[in-house]
């Protein structure tokens, strides 16, 4: 591995973390063995736990209370997400399994006429959600199969005027005019309409482009469109900054991190930067490079949280092991970055 502008070598944490998957990813993707498919990993014991949770129709049930206040977390499509990031992205199953296949067939069946996928945000457009679950079904093999290109091209016909995304349905003329509990009620309703009038004038919102453009960025034919690579430098220049749009705005969000992936912050935003090729050398590119490198622990990894405006993570045995994989992240994406800077 050839990272020169790193303090500490991440390397003997990785290679020493207790995690299978981790340390098998670490000599594969930064040391460059030779080593043999991942389906090995498939076997592992948390992998079989999360299998074993899957229901008949692919899905995945929500956790906590159904009636849980109103915030898409409820509904089955939300959970089968959050399952299917960790098949896809910490054990690269694909479609080869018949369980990612249930999902992904799962997840198609919640695709609505026009393209998107629905059920996040009640009947509501979710653009972000619907870039971040594509992104796992590309990843898993389905890239060329037209229910992705069409949801792709729906994410295209959906952009803000400015080229990125904003988050959904609350970003059409009148939303600001409804009180949280109407747009709770709204959201609530599996009948309700889709607010449909988007008002495109509006900027983009960092936190919605980094979710949406991850399909674009896990996709080998779209990741070298245009489109793609205008949204990428939309997001480059906002990275560590406020976003536009209030949910996610203050500049914290962007280090608070997990993996896998959901929500968008500094390690997610750069990987699909990095996929997508938009080098890293203009002041957002580079101020975020150089916040990684600053804030690298002497233990060669990265915390899961540098917020100060959010409570501190719970320690415990899980931490360090998502501290592992966070740091896997950011040396894929260090290495992408140096490879074309």
């Amino acid at each position: 591995m050839n990272l020169p502008r790193l303090r500490y070598d991440p390397l003997p944490a990785l290679l020493q973390s207790g995690d299978d998957a981790v340390s098998f990813f670490a000599r594969r993707d930064l040391l460059h063995e030779a080593v043999t498919s991942p389906e090995h990993l498939w076997a592992l014991p948390i992998v079989k736990r999360l299998l074993r949770t899957q229901r008949p129709d692919g899905s995945w049930a929500p956790r906590g209370k159904t009636g849980a206040p109103a915030s898409g977390a409820t509904h089955p499509l939300a959970a089968t997400y959050r399952q299917l990031r960790h098949l896809v992205q910490q054990y690269e199953m694909d479609r080869s399994h018949p369980a990612v296949a249930r999902a992904a067939e799962y997840v198609f069946s919640c695709q609505s006429q026009e393209g998107d996928l629905r059920g996040l945000l009640g009947n509501q457009y979710a653009p972000y959600y619907t870039g971040a679950i594509l992104s796992l079904l590309i990843q898993a093999g389905y890239g060329e199969d037209v229910r992705v290109e069409r949801a792709l091209r729906w994410l295209l016909a959906v952009r803000q005027d400015d080229g990125g995304w904003a988050p959904g349905s609350p970003c059409v003329l009148g939303w600001r005019d409804l009180s949280w509990r109407e747009w709770c009620a709204i959201i609530s309703d599996p009948s309700a309409e889709p607010l449909r009038v988007f008002d495109g004038s509006r900027p983009f919102s960092a936190h919605a482009t980094g979710m949406a453009l991850r399909a674009f960025a896990a996709h080998p034919t779209y990741r070298s469109s245009r489109e793609a690579r205008q949204a990428a430098r939309l997001l480059q220049s906002k990275l560590l900054l406020e976003d536009n749009w209030s949910s996610y705005r203050h500049p914290d969000h962007w280090v608070r991190f997990q993996f896998p992936f959901w929500w968008t912050n500094l390690v997610t935003a750069l990987d699909t930067i990095s996929l997508l090729a938009v080098a890293s050398d203009d002041d957002g590119g580079q101020r975020a490079v150089d916040w990684l490198v600053e804030h690298q622990l002497e233990s060669g990894l990265w915390d899961v949280s540098y917020s100060s405006i959010h409570r501190a993570p719970v320690r415990n045995d899980n931490t360090h092991r998502q501290q592992c994989w966070i740091t896997l992240a950011i040396c894929r994406v260090l290495q992408r970055l140096d490879a074309y800077t």
